[in-house]
């Protein structure tokens, strides 16, 4: 399982940074803070922020110790592989596909929609066939088919512009930060928390989150607004997961992964809470508007130029997080080929450049399949919910590896083991209750067929399979033996 495949090592520490803050800061940043503050926690909204950004760090801390003892591809996979077996590495593997894919699927088409919304503030006109919330269109075949080239065939000439965009979305956000600070007003924060007000909603049972049907009513704003905001803006921060998996791809991996993910959470974190600070400080939060806040904030001030630095920002934004996302899953879907769980013909690695082509081309052509026929702008909420399952398995999966392997060398160690992966699991699970009902009943229905090909195909093809069977893990790999 663990052997290394010959993937080339490109990544150094700021390579990994700019990773992470190229998958978690995308166009959300925009419009999250200004979309809860309106509706549900008021100015709260910036602890909202800070308690979402502790929760992550909780789950980034586990994911440290597991990549620091497990330099390969495959992130929670892999990890679980090791720590619980095949059966529970195949569903959390089936489960990082559903994240990912839908995700890559789900950003293209909002890239298309925010592309033509710039040209649009330019004066261009777009035709419908180029940019549409549903139905085929030619903006989100062009981002999906150009950036799965990319990440095929030459990941060297998709890190240097990797590197370009994720500057020039820095620059456009500090311009926003820059900007805003100027219009600041302490008066408009001054309340923490706003009064509790009902909760207006006409979502049915399907459509209500699991834990406001087992408390019965809710409120918006209030200190239970500001906690209810919480799960939609720890959105925001997810993909910080990504990281680890090109782990078999960076120089150093056991001190260097941990390192490059935490120090972009905690980047991004900063800058989503300045953004939402600013937003907030500009205007009262009763007139932040719940389509374009960040945007609409600025007209309200006079600053009419910001809304083009805002759509050029978001589109790059949204194409930093289309490219890590496809360089993610195909790590992952490599991984899982190369143990002989999927196809092994997607672990087949191109010539000179030495990447996964085959994963990455199958997996951008359901990405576009995703993006082009389904509806994908209703479902964001499954990919949430596969992201916070793997967190949960792998802040479990450091409890146990304490107690099974206890001597085993490790480059960076969870402080309090183990207290604070028990508090990543009491956080993530809270988040997952706080999705929809038929986001839960999608992902067991996900996680059933899952369960069905690993019956079907997995387990009869597994590589492990015919040496020491299901029951038994195998060892972790040694740091030194990566060739």
């Amino acid at each position: 399982m663990l052997r290394t495949a010959g993937l080339r090592e490109i990544y150094t520490r700021n390579d990994l940074i700019v990773l992470g803050l190229g998958v978690m800061i995308g166009a959300g940043i925009f419009s999250i803070a200004g979309r809860q503050a309106a509706s549900m926690a008021g100015p709260g909204v910036i602890l909202s922020f800070m308690i979402a950004g502790i929760t992550s760090l909780l789950a980034a801390i586990c994911y440290a110790e597991l990549c620091s003892t497990m330099p390969v591809s495959g992130s929670a996979y892999t990890y679980t592989y090791v720590i619980f077996g095949e059966v529970w590495a195949w569903i959390i593997g089936w489960s990082l596909i559903l994240e990912m894919e839908l995700a890559a699927a789900v950003v293209a088409r909002v890239w298309s929609l925010y592309f033509a919304q710039m040209l649009t503030e330019l004066g261009i006109a777009v035709p419908p066939l180029l940019s549409r919330p549903e139905g085929f269109d030619l903006f989100t075949l062009l981002i999906l088919t150009t950036l799965t080239g990319i990440v095929a065939f030459n990941a060297k000439v998709g890190l240097r512009a990797l590197w370009v965009m994720v500057s020039a979305k820095l620059v456009g956000i500090s311009a926003v930060i820059i900007i805003g600070a100027l219009h600041f007003s302490p008066s408009n924060i001054a309340q923490i928390p706003v009064d509790p007000a009902p909760l207006v909603t006409d979502a049915d049972t399907l459509h209500s989150t699991v834990f406001g049907l087992l408390i019965g009513e809710t409120h918006a704003f209030g200190w239970f607004g500001i906690l209810a905001a919480t799960p939609a803006i720890a959105f925001a921060y997810l993909g910080f997961d990504i990281v680890t998996t090109a782990a078999e791809e960076t120089k150093d991996a056991t001190r260097t992964v941990p390192q490059g993910m935490i120090r972009a959470l905690a980047t991004a974190t900063v800058i989503y809470i300045a953004v939402a600070v600013v937003m907030i400080g500009m205007v009262t939060y009763s007139k932040i508007t719940q389509g374009a806040p960040l945007a609409d904030a600025f007209r309200l001030v006079g600053e009419t130029f910001m809304v083009h630095v805002i759509n050029i920002t978001a589109v790059l934004g949204l194409t930093t997080v289309v490219f890590v996302l496809l360089v993610g899953q195909t790590r992952v879907v490599f991984a899982m080929a190369r143990d002989g769980l999927l196809p092994t013909q997607l672990a087949r690695l191109s010539g000179s450049h030495r990447t996964p082509a085959t994963a990455t081309l199958v997996i951008g052509a359901i990405a576009i399949l995703l993006a082009e026929f389904g509806p994908v702008l209703t479902l964001e909420q499954l990919v949430v919910i596969g992201t916070l399952f793997a967190f949960m398995i792998v802040s479990a999966g450091v409890i146990s590896m304490r107690r099974s392997m206890p001597d085993l060398p490790r480059g960076f160690k969870v402080p309090m083991s183990p207290l604070v992966p028990a508090l990543s699991i009491v956080a993530t699970l809270w988040l997952m209750l706080n999705l929809q009902v038929i986001t839960w009943l999608y992902f067991v229905l996900w996680m059933a067929v899952g369960v069905l090909v690993y019956q079907l195909y997995g387990r009869r093809h597994s590589a492990l399979a015919p040496t020491i069977g299901r029951h038994r893990r195998p060892q972790p790999p040694k740091h030194q033996s990566r060739t």
